[in-house]
C-alpha cells in the first residue's frame, strides 16, 4: 500500500503469530531482493484500540508513528472487515490515534489523521538543546551552519527553510543531520521551500530509510515549523508538496491533523 508514495509492505497478525520482525523488515524492503518498500508495517491485535501499529524502517529499526502508514492501515481494517466504523482508533508506539475515513462510493481512498500535539520541548523530541524550543537556531552539520527548527511529532524532526530544497547534496547531508549526536535517537529531516502561508514544498531524508518520496510526520512537523517562524497560521489547511504527492495538515494548539490517501497497490503472499 502507498499513501502519497510513501510504500510500505502491510501484514496483518490477527490470523498468523510472526517472529523475528525487525529482520523480516529488513529482508522484504530490499528493493533488488525482497519484495521492496520503505519498510513494514505489521497490523496487530489490541486491547486499547481497534487495532496496533507497528512499523519498521528500512534497515530493520522500529519507529514510534508513521502519518502515511496509519491512514493505510486503517483502509486495510475496513477493506478487509476487522473494523467496519467511519473513524477508526490505532494504537502506536506514540499513543493512541484516531483516524476519520474518506470515501468514494464504498471504497475507502484517504483518511483524516489526529496526530496528537506537537512536541517543542527539546527533552521531549529529543534534541540536546538548551532553551525552552528550537526554533531557528544556528548548528552545523558537516562543516557548513544551518538554522534548524526541531519539532516532535512522535518521531524526532529537524526543519530547514531553504530556497530550494532540491538544489541539495540529500544523499551526502541527510546521513550527517540523521546522525548527528545532538539528536540521540537519530533524527529526520525535512528541507523545505515556504511558497506563501498556505503551501509548502518539502524534501525529506527519514532516519532508517533514506530519501523517501513523503513523511506523513514529517509533512506535519514542517507546518508546525512553519508557524513557529512565522511563515504560517495556526488553524489554517497548509498544503505540503512532497515528491509522492500532497498532503494536508492543520496545526492547532490542541492538535496537528493530517488529511491524505491511501491507495492498496498489490496483495500477495510471501514464503519466509
Amino acid at each position: 500500500m502507498e499513501g502519497c508514495g510513501n510504500d510500505y509492505i502491510y501484514i496483518s497478525t490477527f490470523d498468523q503469530q510472526i517472529d523475528y520482525l525487525p529482520a523480516l523488515a529488513k529482508a522484504l524492503s530490499d528493493r533488488h531482493f525482497g519484495i521492496g518498500g520503505d519498510g513494514v508495517i505489521f497490523i496487530c491485535p489490541s486491547d486499547k484500540a481497534d487495532a496496533q501499529m507497528r512499523m519498521f524502517n528500512e534497515d530493520g529499526s522500529e519507529g514510534m508513528m508513521c502519518g502515511n502508514g496509519i491512514r493505510c492501515v486503517a483502509k486495510f481494517l475496513y477493506d478487509n472487515g476487522i473494523a467496519k466504523k467511519d473513524v477508526l482508533s490505532i494504537e502506536t508506539r506514540s499513543g493512541i490515534k484516531e483516524i476519520r475515513l474518506m470515501f468514494d462510493g464504498d471504497e475507502v481512498v484517504g483518511a483524516t489523521v489526529d496526530m496528537g500535539k506537537a512536541l517543542i520541548a527539546p527533552a521531549e523530541i529529543p534534541v540536546l538543546a538548551d532553551g525552552e524550543k528550537v526554533v531557528a537556531r544556528k548548528a552545523s552539520f558537516g562543516g557548513k551552519e544551518y538554522e534548524i527548527t526541531c519539532v516532535g511529532m512522535g518521531n524526532p524532526h529537524c526543519v530547514v527553510f531553504v530556497p530550494d530544497p532540491y538544489a541539495i547534496d540529500l544523499e551526502k547531508i541527510g546521513p550527517i543531520f540523521e546522525n548527528d549526536p545532538m539528536f540521540p535517537q537519530r533524527t529526520n529531516t525535512e528541507f523545505i521551500r515556504v511558497i506563501d502561508p498556505t503551501h509548502l514544498d518539502m524534501r525529506v531524508w527519514e532516519r532508517g530509510s533514506g530519501e523517501t518520496l513523503a513523511c506523513g510526520t514529517g509533512a506535519c512537523a514542517s507546518v508546525v515549523a512553519a508557524t513557529l517562524n512565522g511563515y504560517c497560521r495556526k488553524g489554517v489547511p497548509v498544503s505540503v508538496r512532497l515528491r509522492g504527492g500532497e498532503l494536508t495538515v492543520v496545526y492547532t494548539d490542541e492538535s496537528v491533523r493530517m488529511t491524505g490517501k491511501a491507495n492498496t497497490v498489490f496483495e500477495g503472499v510471501v514464503r519466509i
